[in-house]
């Protein structure tokens, strides 16, 4: 008898809300749900900027109390989490907001977890650690990247081994995204940039992942991803074609509402797509270059990026001369090799013009690093399993040596 294929399924948050306005959402969810104190939890910029007050107004008027805690930070800490963590334990909030990007998100969520269940938050690292429903989570983007607002992920900076740290769970999930293309208008140029290039990875790794059916595990094995399917491709599509059309726009021209709606459009049917599917080898080498130099995980993933195609371009041929139409690249007349070659011009030709560094040296990481590097991203097993061609450790340090 044949061996059973892998099947897949497909989630996300709760509710979705999307579109100018969608802010008035708020209070509405929180009189459905008779939230009586809420944790709004953002960053010092944000804090201080008209929409955390509207943000504010909406639960005033819904008549909850709110916490308001300010303590969020770029690529978070696991101990900026713990003192986000103290305070919602100590103030027991009903729902729980994640307001800004995806660090605090991610920092939302881990608070969510370890507010319902104790303990610390490296006793949930890994894949379905968390054994139930969290606090109630809103999500409210203010950047077009993570997608953070309809994963299932948390990531925060362990500062001890210098390495980013994930948190898998299905309870991660925000019960409502409230995505407001208002909201992104005050992202500055290198966040809108280094974000949105964070978009385009997490699509093309959705749309190029293994398979599936061919991942290698048990039929029977839980697995933080679902592999590359026909939902997740769908989603990676339209997020790609919307990166193409309306990144370079969204940088240059930042009140260009048309390219702040197809940018948070493109960063949520990106997460969509990963989440499900999967990210792979840019995320795993990106991870130790985070932790290593500090430079933001949008910047380092998109630097990263058209060398992993370059890796990648022998077994996923065909999907790359597809991502090179989806960029607007006429491939007509060209073999399928030339039309995967042109889509990482074309990725590479993106990441120049909105000004995200083409070489590692640019983040100042230095030849010596790079063993380090790859030893610890190659340890990163769930994202090399996703891989479409499974890399030694000398393959990932030879990507690094050629992205130097």
């Amino acid at each position: 008898m044949n061996a059973p294929l892998r099947h897949w399924s497909f989630s996300s948050s709760s509710q979705l809300s999307f579109g100018w306005g969608a802010i008035r959402e708020l209070g509405a969810a929180a009189r459905r749900y008779d939230w009586k104190r809420v944790m709004v939890l953002t960053d010092p910029v944000l804090a201080r900027l008209p929409l955390t007050e509207t943000v504010n107004d909406q639960l005033k008027q819904a008549g909850v109390a709110l916490i308001l805690f300010d303590g969020g930070e770029p690529e978070p800490s696991v101990a900026a989490a713990q003192r986000t963590i103290d305070v919602a334990r100590n103030e027991q909030p009903d729902a729980i907001i994640g307001l800004g990007g995806g660090s605090n998100i991610d920092l939302a969520k881990m608070t969510a977890v370890v507010a319902r269940f104790g303990g610390q938050p490296k006793d949930y690292f890994g894949f379905d650690k968390v054994p139930g429903p969290v606090v109630p989570l809103v999500a409210i983007p203010t950047t077009a990247g993570t997608g953070s607002e309809v994963s299932h992920s948390s990531v925060l900076t362990d500062t001890d081994n210098a390495v980013k740290v994930s948190t898998q769970s299905r309870y991660l999930r925000p019960l409502l995204a409230i995505v407001d293309p208002e909201f992104t208008f005050t992202c500055p140029r290198k966040v809108t940039a280094d974000s949105g290039i964070d978009v385009l990875t997490h699509a093309i790794e959705g749309f190029t992942n293994t398979l599936s059916q061919d991942l290698d595990l048990p039929i029977d094995e839980p697995f933080a991803y679902e592999g590359k399917n026909p939902l997740s491709d769908i989603f990676a599509e339209q997020a790609i074609r919307l990166v193409h059309r309306s990144l370079v726009k969204a940088v240059e021209s930042p009140t260009d509402r048309q390219a702040r709606e197809d940018m948070a459009l493109a960063a949520t049917l990106g997460g969509l797509a990963f989440s499900n599917s999967g990210v792979a080898l840019v995320h795993a080498m990106e991870y130790p270059i985070g932790g290593a130099v500090h430079c933001t995980h949008g910047e380092g993933n998109g630097l990263l990026l058209p060398h992993v195609m370059r890796f990648l371009s022998d077994v996923r041929t065909r999907e790359f001369g597809q991502i090179a139409e989806f960029m607007g690249v006429d491939t007509r007349g060209m073999t399928p090799t030339e039309a995967a070659d042109a889509a990482i011009l074309a990725v590479d030709s993106l990441r120049e013009r909105i000004g995200v560094p083409g070489r590692l040296s640019e983040l100042h990481v230095t030849p010596q690093h790079l063993p380090v590097l790859a030893k610890k991203a190659h340890g990163i097993t769930r994202l090399m399993l996703l891989t479409a061609k499974r890399p030694t450790e000398a393959d990932v340090l030879a990507i690094y040596q050629g992205a130097l």
